[in-house]
């Protein structure tokens, strides 16, 4: 499928579970979707950090890098430096589909909440609520303190859906993959994607009959 309408923008705060980022861009791309990408310092630190792995500052090195990660040629991706608040995702004339922030850091929710926008990730989440666009947050942290809680839902009252990666067990995933998937599918949802074959919840499962 070649790229084609708005894109969708997916920022990648410092948080863990950065390969939840990586299975999103990879099923967008493979849905030949165009991707705006954002990823902040921070998260490039935890790349680094957990994974072992550099991912370059520069657009174009990070491009090869994504595209290199999630093995396909597919879909539209251009990819931004985490602090430059000139790209076309800072300004409300440009266009999307959405945005969603995921992995979340406690960080980004905090500073976006008040307004505030140090970096292109949380000028491009702003823009997205005062544009009255689709923003959904998918904060990564266990558990949430008050703090957490108020920022939350300030977000929501704003225009936000709130929409933490939870696992789910009525699919019986028997690999990490198929929940990462599960997270990942269930997240684009809130935008109306359809990024793969989900086994969604048909009733409860009959029960097993009893040895005689």
């Amino acid at each position: 499928m070649d790229a084609a309408g708005d894109p969708v923008v997916l920022a990648v705060s410092g948080a863990s579970a950065q390969p939840l980022a990586q299975r999103a861009l990879q099923l967008l791309l493979e849905a030949g979707e165009r991707v705006e990408m954002v990823t902040s310092r921070g998260a490039i630190g935890v790349w680094q950090a957990e994974l072992g792995l550099r991912v370059p500052s520069e657009p174009e090195a990070q491009e090869v890098f994504w595209r290199e990660r999630t093995g396909t040629t597919a879909g539209s991706l251009r990819c931004h430096r985490w602090n430059d608040q000139a790209a076309g995702i800072a300004s409300g004339s440009f266009r999307t589909k959405g945005m969603v922030i995921l992995p979340a850091s406690m960080g980004s929710v905090g500073r976006i909440a008040a307004g505030v926008a140090t970096d292109l990730l949380e000028r491009a989440a702003d823009v997205h609520l005062k544009e009255g666009r689709p923003l959904v947050i998918c904060p990564r942290e266990t558990p949430w303190n008050l703090i957490h809680l108020r920022n939350l839902t300030a977000l929501a009252e704003a225009g936000a859906r709130i929409a933490p990666p939870v696992p789910a067990w009525y699919h019986r995933p028997t690999t990490i993959e198929e929940m990462v998937d599960f997270l990942v599918i269930r997240v684009f949802d809130c935008l109306g994607f359809e990024l793969g074959a989900l086994q969604r919840w048909q009733g409860p499962v009959p029960l097993a009959r009893p040895h005689a």
